[in-house]
């Protein structure tokens, strides 16, 4: 199991600390570094400063959002910072939710997700290969544009920059049953959100054998990429306290209470009930009890909190399942440092 770095997103202003963590994390042998986005700072710029500032550690979205760019954008993003740091780009994907989608970037959720999903990443693989001008007749993505709105002179192309990788790898953030299964035939890896050791086979019902890369990729298998936060400390109340206000966010307030793909993960692990309660404490502005109405089991059970010799014995059990990238989420250098040595 390797050990990679998400930093996340930026909140008021970008973090000092950042470049810091990454130039340790490639220091300490970490395998890889992610950055995300939701609606502030974006994944690829925050990236490429630190892939400027590196030179092995391998460089991920979790997750570029399909809705802030057109396919061919992502593509070209991704195909540019793969030059740029000789080939250690990852890119991660996600659709994020309607109010996401709509209230920020002032596109429509597409109604079919799934499908939205396959056409963006078949029209990145087209750009990739280079093998032909890119075509799709696609519900959400065409190529050209044959909309009534269009011009009708849309030209199919192929990148004027050859890609450094044809097989550059592609992952994907799902929670649905049917997103994860889609998932596991069209991309390269996963980036699960929630991740629990004990059960994750009964949450994700995955099948008994994920599949092997597809040929011609540089993939040995499949990635498996949860997150998990960790904090190596003596009160493991005290270090859940970020987990639970990170929790609290998004179950109550990354989504409508109708439709909030957070909050129903939550559910089929076994805290329906708490979810609800927790998306109506954030939607009366009650936020900070909502993040005390998260349960510590559930907090605890998706992270890595306590102390050197908890940690130890509750890393063991994300080694015996599928996951072969453990994304840490951690400002700590001494958490990171600690991780490293439990997992040489």
């Amino acid at each position: 199991m390797r050990l990679g770095l998400a930093l996340g997103y930026w909140g008021r202003g970008p973090s000092p600390a950042h470049l810091e963590l990454a130039r340790e994390a490639e220091r300490l042998g970490y395998d890889s570094v992610w950055t995300a986005e939701a609606w502030g700072s974006d994944a690829f710029t925050a990236l490429t400063w630190i892939a400027a500032h590196t030179s092995r550690i391998k460089l991920g979205t979790a997750v570029a959002q399909m809705a802030a760019r057109t396919p061919t954008a992502t593509a070209m993003h991704a195909l540019t910072l793969d030059h740029l740091s000789g080939g250690r780009m990852m890119l991660g994907l996600g659709l994020s939710g309607p109010q996401v989608v709509e209230g920020w970037y002032g596109r429509p959720f597409p109604r079919s997700p799934l499908t939205a999903t396959r056409e963006y990443v078949d029209v990145i693989r087209q750009v990739l290969r280079r093998e032909a001008p890119v075509r799709l007749d696609g519900r959400h993505h065409s190529h050209p544009y044959t909309g009534e709105d269009g011009t009708g002179l849309g030209k199919a192309l192929k990148p004027i920059t050859h890609p450094l990788r044809p097989d550059l790898p592609i992952l994907l953030g799902a929670e649905g049953p049917r997103n994860i299964a889609q998932t596991l035939t069209i991309a390269d890896g996963w980036l699960p959100l929630y991740w629990s050791p004990e059960r994750w086979a009964d949450v994700y019902a995955l099948p008994d054998r994920l599949p092997e890369a597809r040929e011609g990729t540089n993939q040995s298998n499949f990635l498996v990429a949860p997150m998990v936060r960790a904090q190596v400390c003596e009160d493991v109340a005290a270090g859940l306290l970020p987990v639970k206000a990170m929790l609290g966010f998004y179950i109550g307030g990354m989504g409508h209470a109708a439709r909030n793909f957070h909050a129903d993960l939550m559910g089929r692990m076994g805290y329906a009930k708490e979810a609800g309660r927790i998306q109506e404490l954030f939607a009366a502005g009650r936020r900070e009890e909502a993040v005390l109405a998260v349960p510590d089991a559930f907090a605890d059970e998706i992270s890595l909190v306590g102390p050197r010799e908890r940690i130890a014995e509750r890393l063991d059990a994300w080694r015996r399942g599928p996951v072969t990238d453990l994304l840490v989420t951690s400002p700590d250098p001494a958490t990171l440092r600690v991780l490293a040595e439990l997992n040489s």
